[in-house]
């Protein structure tokens, strides 16, 4: 049997009033949406969209090629079908809206925000435009470098919405670690299923990078998360910070979130 296809669906220029400003959401849909089921799909809302599906629009060139893992995963049975909406960046707010506090007297401090437009503004319309499943258990909130650290924020401010997370490289140095206070004093239930990874040479400072991720790692262990079973942690030997290494640990943090032996339909 040939293998099926997702497709995209891009919703232009999408205003944020919360935000004030406007981006593009690219919204993946697995093989067989199209098709005359009324199947729902459990969603996850992935930062830094640019960066997922087009090398053309990718930082460097070099895009995760999200499509064709989910698309192979899915055909091949080791993931359920899920949807994949990836945010756009803004380019010059992107600091901004991925840390929850300033840095030094620089930028940064307004992932409340961003947050209240994802959870008030983005999510309700994929809602309403797609078969979604709803509920935490089935909503994931992920991205990689600021993109993780905003997301492991947001998961702590919001366990009722987002029950599971992707957190790959996330930028646990900024601001003193803060993101690690956070953590120790989040509740402790409900807790989010998490991914957690890095590469061991991120950077210019990669042991640096690695005591960081693995703090974070220890933060959540502290607070009841256990290793296996709601936190998998991983380290990819010799992988640097960038597009190209994310990409391919998404078939892992996939098969994580979204087992194929999982419940999933509506």
């Amino acid at each position: 049997m040939q293998a099926q296809s997702g497709h995209l669906n891009v919703h232009s220029r999408f205003k944020s009033r919360i935000l004030r400003n406007e981006r593009d959401l690219i919204v993946y849909l697995p093989p067989g949406y199209d098709g005359s089921s009324d199947r729902r799909y459990p969603v996850c809302y992935m930062h830094d969209g640019q960066n997922l599906f087009d090398p053309a629009t990718a930082f460097g060139g070099r895009d995760w090629q999200l499509q064709t893992t989910a698309d192979h995963l899915i055909n091949t049975g080791q993931i359920s079908p899920l949807i994949i909406v990836g945010i756009n960046n803004t380019g010059e707010t992107r600091m901004l809206e991925y840390t929850l506090v300033a840095q030094d007297g620089g930028p940064g401090g307004k992932a409340a925000a961003y947050g209240r437009a994802i959870v008030q503004e983005v999510q309700p319309l994929i809602d309403r435009e797609y078969r979604t499943l709803m509920g935490p258990e089935f909503t994931t909130l992920g991205g990689s470098s600021l993109g993780g650290l905003v997301s492991a924020y947001l998961g702590m401010q919001y366990p009722g919405v987002f029950g599971n997370l992707l957190l790959m490289s996330p930028s646990v140095w900024w601001s003193g670690r803060d993101i690690l206070k956070h953590i120790k004093a989040a509740r402790s239930v409900p807790r989010p299923r998490v991914w957690l990874d890095t590469g061991t040479c991120e950077g210019s400072d990669s042991e640096s990078c690695l005591r960081d991720v693995r703090a974070l790692r220890d933060a959540f262990l502290s607070k009841g998360w256990q290793l296996g079973r709601d936190l998998m942690y991983h380290e990819e030997e010799g992988a640097p910070h960038n597009e190209r290494a994310w990409g391919q640990r998404m078939r892992p943090a996939l098969r994580f979130l979204y087992a194929a032996s999982a419940t999933f339909d509506s």
